[in-house]
């Protein structure tokens, strides 16, 4: 057993608290990891927030993560100790029927137990001051040690800075395989991007690698319009510089409406707002953006009539295994940026703080 610290969610709405826990070992298909470099994700917020449905309490949040194998369990082939890892949370066992299935990346095999805050076997390895701890999204980087299952972890180049790649975990992945997996971005398209944030600039990035020829993008703090441009955006706008809605002044701007348009907020009102903005006929948008509990979307059906196309995608549709090595050896030989997406270095005791400022968008 290792004892470490670790930001433990006593329960909802309150700061993290930094604790001593005690991490157990692996036990059969398991691999425990020295966690070097986490991100904080508003996916973790969302989940401390109290407004997700499947958190439990108390629990090691933290899914954007990056390290070096401290120990496997029994029966663990791909990785050994001493490699270094991200931790996935969406896994690949490669027999599920949805890891055989090339248009899905959303493997199934450890779902339900991950989903309940639980390693596979249905119980969790972190205790602290005598209580069971939950493990969350399969992964729980906000501990100096963690446990995740082997098919929740790639092996990447051992060169990389692991305070960089870390975001390969989460964010940057996700928006920008939500432009050249989930859309399939053409070149000379037009493209709308809703929610300046770390995914909706990673969308950009995606859409301008695609070759897109025009990159609108669209948030009410314009403090973030500066940083995408240098992504890639070729003109930015805010809803609250107009007196129609959004998608009627997308559809005037782009004659008819873009292409491409993803929504990167988790807003219901604005994922109708981006469908709308697309040009019928042809035009796809895509939901990066969770939502919470509950609400629903809603558009007129004739919208769809008439030629749009409404996806989503997890993980921006790459099947985690075999693509996050490719995505740091892509960062390695600059084909895609990620130095650019860090905008502060703390140390793990400021933790809070690092939510603090994601929340007031700095």
């Amino acid at each position: 057993v290792i004892k470490c610290k670790a930001a433990v969610a006593w329960e909802a709405g309150k700061p993290l608290s930094l604790e001593e826990v005690e991490v157990a070992p692996p036990k059969a298909h398991e691999v425990r990891i020295k966690i070097v470099a986490t991100a904080v994700c508003h996916t973790d917020a969302y989940t401390l927030s109290g407004a997700d449905p499947e958190g439990c309490f108390p629990v090691i949040l933290g899914h954007e993560g990056a390290g070096i194998v401290e120990s496997v369990g029994e029966g663990v082939t791909k990785v050994k100790p001493g490699d270094t890892v991200i931790p996935l949370y969406i896994p690949q066992c490669g027999e599920c029927k949805f890891c055989k299935n090339p248009k899905t990346n959303l493997c199934q095999k450890i779902r339900i137990t991950q989903g309940k805050g639980l390693m596979p076997d249905g119980t969790s390895r972190f205790t602290c001051k005598g209580k069971q701890i939950y493990h969350f999204m399969g992964t729980s980087t906000f501990s100096e040690y963690t446990v995740v299952a082997d098919i929740s972890v790639a092996k990447i180049d051992a060169a990389a800075p692991l305070d960089k790649v870390c975001l390969l975990g989460c964010g940057i992945s996700t928006g920008y395989g939500a432009a050249v997996n989930t859309a399939k971005v053409e070149p000379g398209s037009t493209c709308a991007v809703f929610g300046l944030g770390g995914v909706g600039l990673a969308v950009i990035m995606g859409c301008k690698i695609a070759g897109a020829s025009r990159i609108i993008g669209i948030d009410l703090n314009k403090d973030k319009y500066a940083k995408a441009k240098d992504f890639g955006a070729t003109e930015c706008i805010s809803p609250q510089d107009f007196k129609k809605p959004i998608q009627e002044v997308l559809v005037e701007m782009t004659d008819g409406g873009v292409d491409y348009s993803f929504e990167c907020i988790g807003n219901v009102g604005v994922m109708r707002a981006a469908l709308e903005a697309c040009h019928k006929g042809w035009g796809v948008s895509v939901i990066v953006g969770v939502a919470a509990a509950g609400q629903e979307i809603s558009t007129r059906p004739f919208q769809l009539v008439t030629g749009r196309t409404w996806k989503g995608t997890a993980f921006g549709g790459w099947k985690s295994v075999d693509n996050v090595p490719k995505l740091v050896t892509d960062y390695m030989s600059k084909k895609i940026k990620v130095d650019e997406f860090v905008t502060h270095t703390l140390p793990f005791d400021k933790i809070n703080e690092a939510f603090e400022l994601m929340h007031t968008g700095k």
